[in-house]
């Protein structure tokens, strides 16, 4: 609707600017087509030209046909927002960018037959080019749904079917299935198929993309991915539902051990005939930061997914497929935020081949989007290091770096996982040391806190899981098992000190990967995060809050020793004198935080009287004023809005995007 609109205001200013009576045949036979077949039809919903054109104005009875469509596109569309149903038919109004694009480039043509390129290169090549980026939608909607979800519509119609289970069937037999269904035609949902809500949910998506026009779209994204046959149970669904133009599909591949899989369940998918007749030489796979570091730590997530990109590059190459790969990077350094320019020149050499796709995640729009000079900056960054990437290739690492990789990336995943996943104490420490629960009580995330109900760290999303950690200043998914690397690559053998301190001086995917560690090291702090402890955890889990402060210091060195720093951030003063002016900031914010949080567990605990207000400020009524400010809060009075003052002002000032 929103479209139509925008594209009316443009269509009766190029009615103003194209009065000229000269056009080629071909123009000049359609305009008295449409003039014959418009009668003496008087339109007077318009602002200018609402009387029927005359014939001699050829390039203004083109345009006013055109107009007519987006109006009814407009009114069809506002109807069906408002009730679901319309009387102007679909055929009355633009369905297909092509069918709007048509006139537009009639007109185009016509005016250079003519000797008028000047005038058509003027406004209406620019509304065919607004055409062509935006379409009829103006912004294309992704698709995004879990592999599960998938797997529990298959299962209900394999078993509705008296075939099985299709949830208990091993790979190959999935795979099996799917592809004799996909290469068959037989229909297979039934219209008395048993549904839950969750079920009902994910086939109601389906229908949904049968009904709107197919320039709606992006991609269909699979999210926690793990094998060819989630991409084949999107594309039977997609079929059974009657999307005429399937989307095409996209596995995003997340936790560690999918990221290790992907080169395979690609290959798997390219070997396929059917599957390559389907996807036209084209492919587009999404790799995950934020889930792969809270499943690893950082430091094992980045190795993999340097990995996973070359291997998956090097089997599309294989198979003659132009492979785009889209990182589903997030704004923090723990979900694989930084500065982009770094970012895109640290890939593996040979998969990025002049194409990428990057999310931009919602907490960080503002910082790339929010205003026109700001966007043209972030579109050039992006637009030179993918340039720069592909003319000079960043250096592939030598086997000995490979190799010490693969060594310190295990180590880092056993450390990491020893502590979140192991320590029968860490889940408690987490909810207390952090504001993780009162965060997910919150209506302030742009999604839920969890993916389902219970199940500890494992259900939590990857958003709150670092917000939390940020929050405290202690950011510790970010470092976790990142010192054990470190320690247990010179502890092996000496001589690795100096092949870290060489990778860090020449490889700049392990140089970006220690930069980052050290500007969150530098926003860091575990004095404030040990304040949260003294104030929130209980006494017998204190212990292990000192450990992890340990761990965190020890980190700290041992990266200054391999960067060859004396200082945090000596290589980026200008970062540095940054971080020095908005601490003692955060720092208040952080008191306050941590101060409110103890209040809001502990309605016994009393704050030490603080010296009464000078007389200016002193007024009697002001807590009676405080109780109306957020009636619907469930904490006492003010505790709420100061947690989420807090919170924002902390993550503002941690900008941890770089």
């Amino acid at each position: 609707m929103m479209a139509a609109n925008l594209y009316i205001d443009q269509i009766e200013e190029l009615m103003f600017e194209l009065s000229m009576w000269r056009c080629n045949d071909e123009l000049r036979v359609r305009a008295e087509e449409l003039h014959s077949s418009s009668g003496s039809k008087v339109t007077k919903y318009y602002i200018e030209f609402w009387k029927q054109i005359p014939p001699n104005e050829p390039y203004r009875v083109i345009l006013g046909h055109v107009r007519d469509k987006l109006y009814n596109t407009r009114e069809r569309a506002r109807h069906l927002l408002a009730s679901g149903v319309s009387k102007i038919s679909a055929e009355s109004s633009f369905t297909s960018i092509e069918e709007f694009l048509e006139p537009l480039e009639l007109c185009y043509k016509s005016l250079c037959d003519c000797g008028d390129k000047a005038i058509a290169d003027g406004s209406l090549l620019d509304l065919l080019r607004q055409v062509f980026t935006f379409g009829l939608s103006l912004v294309k909607l992704d698709i995004r749904q879990e592999s599960e979800r998938h797997t529990d519509v298959i299962d209900a119609i394999t078993t509705h079917l008296g075939i099985g289970s299709y949830r208990e069937w091993p790979e190959d037999k999935r795979q099996e299935w799917l592809l004799s269904e996909l290469r068959g035609k037989r229909p297979l949902l039934p219209p008395d198929l048993p549904q839950t809500d969750e079920i009902a949910d994910v086939i109601g998506a389906f229908h949904v993309l049968a009904e709107l026009p197919p320039d709606s779209f992006g991609p269909y994204i699979i999210s926690m991915a793990t094998a060819p046959s989630d991409v084949l149970a999107v594309e039977l669904l997609q079929r059974e539902c009657g999307v005429r133009q399937p989307l095409p599909v996209v596995p995003l591949f997340e936790r560690l051990a999918d990221l290790q899989s992907a080169p395979a369940s690609v290959e798997r998918l390219f070997s396929v005939d059917w599957y390559m007749d389907r996807i036209k030489g084209k492919q587009q796979v999404m790799v995950g930061y934020s889930d792969s570091g809270k499943d690893a730590g950082r430091l094992s997530a980045a190795w993999q997914l340097y990995r996973a990109q070359e291997e998956m590059a090097q089997v599309a190459k294989r198979y003659g497929v132009k492979l785009t790969l889209f990182h589903g990077r997030g704004g923090t350094v723990g979900r694989g935020g930084g500065p982009t320019h770094l970012a895109i020149l640290s890939q593996p050499p040979d998969t990025i081949n002049g194409s990428i796709r990057v999310t931009v995640q919602g907490e960080v729009i503002e910082f790339c989007f929010g205003e026109e000079h700001l966007c043209f900056q972030t579109l050039q960054r992006f637009t030179a290091a993918t340039l720069e990437h592909g003319m000079h290739p960043p250096v592939s690492p030598k086997p000995e770096w490979r190799k010490l990789m693969d060594e310190m990336a295990v180590v880092a995943t056993e450390e990491y996982r020893s502590v979140v996943v192991k320590e029968a104490r860490f889940v408690e420490y987490f909810r207390s040391a952090t504001p993780e629960t009162e965060y997910g009580r919150m209506n302030i995330g742009s999604r839920p806190a969890k993916r389902r109900p219970g199940g500890g760290i494992t259900t939590l999303r990857a958003i709150p899981w670092i917000f939390s950690w940020t929050q405290t200043r202690f950011h510790l998914p970010v470092w976790l098992g990142v010192g054990a690397a470190f320690k247990f690559a010179i502890d092996k053998d000496v001589r690795n000190f100096q092949v870290l301190k060489e990778m860090y001086n020449e490889w700049p995917f392990f140089r970006v990967t220690l930069d980052l560690l050290e500007m969150v090291f530098a926003k860091g702090d575990p004095g404030i995060a040990g304040l949260y402890d003294e104030l929130l955890v209980a006494e017998e889990l204190k212990p292990f809050g000192k450990q992890l402060r340990d761990k965190y210091v020890e980190t700290q060195q041992l990266l200054l020793q391999i960067a060859g720093h004396k200082d945090i951030l000596e290589g980026d003063p200008f970062l540095k004198q940054g971080l020095v002016l908005r601490n003692p900031y955060i720092t208040t914010l952080n008191v306050f935080q941590a101060y409110t949080l103890k209040r809001i567990r502990d309605p016994n605990f009393k704050v030490t009287p603080q010296p009464p207000l000078s007389k200016e400020f002193a007024d009697e009524n002001k807590p009676a004023g405080l109780v109306k400010l957020n009636p619907a809060s469930e904490y006492p009075p003010g505790l709420e809005d100061t947690l989420i003052l807090t919170m924002k002002g902390i993550a503002a000032g941690m900008q941890n995007t770089g």
